[in-house]
């Protein structure tokens, strides 16, 4: 296989296991939701937040306060499969290609729990929640959530990973 070939391969393969990650990040949510009333995170306040970033605004006092961006919901969902793509070319970058061909678990699992990062220190603060969903009435249940989601996340990633081989 050229090397062209392999890459393109490699490419497709970060496409659908990003995109096979979030969908099981969603099917978790709708479980949550539905058997425990926990609810998630609505992706049209990520679209405003984004929405609102061309206009100079990336962090506000109370993303809910925020006057709406137009196609929010539209943004917000892009984002998140965009989003789950991104860290699923990430994985690869840490890992190393030879993941696409032979995944395991742990690397997958792990790196999920470490993009925790991103929504405790960058979106959520950037939303208004605080570092860490400090501002949220009960931060530990949303931190709990939040890297539990991501380990599912990861779990994801693996169980595409095994099924498009």
């Amino acid at each position: 296989m050229s090397e062209l070939s392999q890459l393109s391969t490699a490419l497709y393969q970060i496409l659908v296991i990003g995109i096979g990650a979030t969908l099981v990040m969603d099917v978790w949510a709708i479980v949550l939701k539905r058997l425990f009333n926990i609810p998630s995170l609505d992706y049209a306040l990520v679209g405003r937040w984004l929405g609102h970033m061309p206009k100079g605004t990336f962090a506000h006092q109370s993303i809910f306060n925020a006057a709406p961006a137009r196609f929010e919901k539209a943004i917000g969902w892009f984002s998140h499969y965009l989003i789950g793509v991104l860290f699923a070319g990430g994985l690869v970058a840490v890992v190393g290609s030879e993941w696409l061909t032979a995944p395991t678990l742990f690397p997958a699992l792990l790196f999920g729990v470490a993009t925790v990062i991103f929504p405790f220190f960058l979106m959520q603060p950037c939303l208004g929640l605080g570092i860490a969903a400090s501002r949220t009435p009960k931060p530990m249940n949303a931190r709990s959530k939040s890297l539990l989601t991501h380990a599912v996340f990861g779990l994801g990633m693996y169980l595409t990973a095994v099924i498009i081989l």
